[in-house]
């Protein structure tokens, strides 16, 4: 899987998108089957690359009618960042809750839990997430239901799974503390892939 940001050559037009989505969208479904890990009952990791950042633009520009240049550019500014570069993993990080006064309550509880996601390659310390480089998404009253991270492997960690070395990934936070011990083969297989 490539780790090089998409451009607008590798887009589809709008007309092109149409007549392909169901295919595309289909393959898509089917691999983000591997690059999704709950930990515990409320937190997922949808841990991205370059085919669902690839899927997430043309979804944007489908649905706002997007077709000129500068818009185009905008998207890919906001999606390429979410592509992993080699050595790290990406991943959207939802805190979810069916309830809504559960889960406003619960994100009270919470502020600061996306400083505590962490992942760990057999051998190695826990890598702690860097969070939300784009922009602050949690205040003094509760968190965001929605983060994005970036773990740092190290170039190190990087190889020993490549090599097959298993993976954990939990959570800390006094309010929420959970572990996935290892991750799951098709999981830890689909993320190999994001290291090169």
């Amino acid at each position: 899987m490539s780790s090089s940001p998409l451009t607008r050559s590798d887009l589809l037009s709008l007309e092109e998108y149409a007549k392909q989505r169901p295919e595309f969208r289909s393959r898509v479904m089917a691999h983000k089957k591997n690059r999704k890990l709950h930990i515990g009952p409320h937190a997922t990791l949808y841990f991205e690359d370059r085919l669902t950042m690839h899927y997430q633009i043309q979804e944007m520009l489908r649905a706002e009618r997007i077709f000129e240049s500068e818009g185009i550019e905008e998207e890919l500014a906001a999606y390429n960042p979410l592509i992993p570069d080699g050595a790290n993993w990406k991943a959207t990080f939802m805190l979810e809750y069916s309830d809504i006064d559960e889960r406003r309550e619960a994100l009270a509880q919470m502020i600061g839990i996306e400083d505590k996601v962490w992942v760990q390659v057999d051998g190695f310390e826990r890598v702690y997430a860097i969070a939300d480089e784009d922009l602050e998404r949690d205040n003094e009253e509760k968190t965001s239901s929605v983060h994005f991270l970036r773990f740092e492997l190290g170039s190190e960690a990087a190889a020993a799974v490549m090599k097959g070395a298993s993976v954990s990934a939990g959570i800390d936070h006094p309010a929420y503390t959970q572990t996935v011990s290892p991750l799951p083969e098709n999981i830890r297989d689909s993320l190999k892939d994001d290291l090169n």
